[in-house]
């Protein structure tokens, strides 16, 4: 759990974060097609005192500490004059997130001395070094390892949270989607081959995922069409055809995995390929 402070500090210290302004860095580009507003905001606390007001309890950020949400300053946020950020705006489309659980991430701290936390906090910061105004391309492989330590924490932060519901589930259903993360690439991965072996019934796997908003054939679907879509960026996979990419990560039919595709991203597994190895030609050149 994030440790945090159940006193508020002295709100008559504090201005509203609107009345300074912040270097925002941009992680990655949107593709075409793809709403640039869907995005998540990262901030890396530098120094000065602030706080952060979330569900009633108060939590006082130190140097290192990220502070995630759907907008630049989440409604809980108070800072001293001196208080400084980096922001970082991370499109959506990267993170593998979803909607629903974006909404819920306003506020949501992570602290840049432990764990993934600490991880993600030095990867922004050697990003930021880069300056204020940089926007990487997907080639870009510090811009893309940046969007990966986001997912899996703003995943572990949700997690700790818990989804709707009994809270002895959460870790059942975390269990339930390492087991999917690593068989991904198996066809037959579906309801009651998970529910087989984690020794639970396919009634009471369905009931789980209903209660964090999803399906379990929606949850595998995305997580399918993450590793694709990854696969097809990378230059070193560029040569392979966007068959043999569905193929191996457990997709059958040809003309489901591109309808998928772009009911997702907004964009056909050909058109991302291409996009991709775009980017990477330019930045080559440049």
């Amino acid at each position: 759990m994030i440790p945090s402070d159940p006193s508020p500090l002295p709100e008559p210290e504090y201005h509203r974060p609107d009345q300074a302004v912040d270097a925002c860095i941009e992680v990655l580009s949107p593709p075409p097609g793809v709403d640039p507003e869907d995005c998540l905001y990262v901030a890396l606390h530098v120094d000065g005192a602030a706080s952060v007001r979330r569900h009633g309890v108060s939590t006082a950020l130190a140097p290192g500490d990220l502070l995630i949400g759907t907008s630049p300053y989440p409604a809980g946020l108070l800072r001293d004059a001196g208080c400084r950020m980096v922001r970082f705006r991370v499109p959506c489309f990267y993170l593998g997130v979803r909607h629903s659980d974006v909404r819920r991430t306003g506020g949501l701290v992570a602290r840049g001395s432990e764990g993934v936390g600490l991880l993600a906090s030095q990867f922004l910061r050697t990003l930021a070094a880069r300056g204020g105004g940089h926007r990487a391309r997907p080639g870009d492989h510090l811009a893309r390892g940046v969007s990966d330590i986001v997912a899996i924490l703003v995943s572990e932060l949700l997690e700790e949270e818990g989804p709707e519901g009994p809270g002895g589930s959460a870790e059942l259903l975390a269990r339930i989607r390492g087991h999917i993360e690593e068989n991904l690439a198996d066809p037959d991965l579906g309801p009651e081959a998970i529910a087989r072996a984690q020794h639970i019934s396919v009634r009471y796997l369905h009931k789980l995922f209903q209660q964090d908003g999803t399906t379990v054939g929606q949850w595998v679907r995305r997580r399918r069409l993450d590793a694709c879509r990854r696969e097809l960026e990378r230059p070193s996979r560029r040569q392979a055809s966007v068959s043999a990419v569905a193929h191996r990560w457990g997709f059958v039919s040809h003309s489901h995995f591109s309808r998928a595709f772009r009911d997702a991203y907004g964009v056909s597994p050909r058109e991302w390929q291409a996009y991709a190895a775009r980017t990477d030609s330019r930045d080559t050149v440049s």
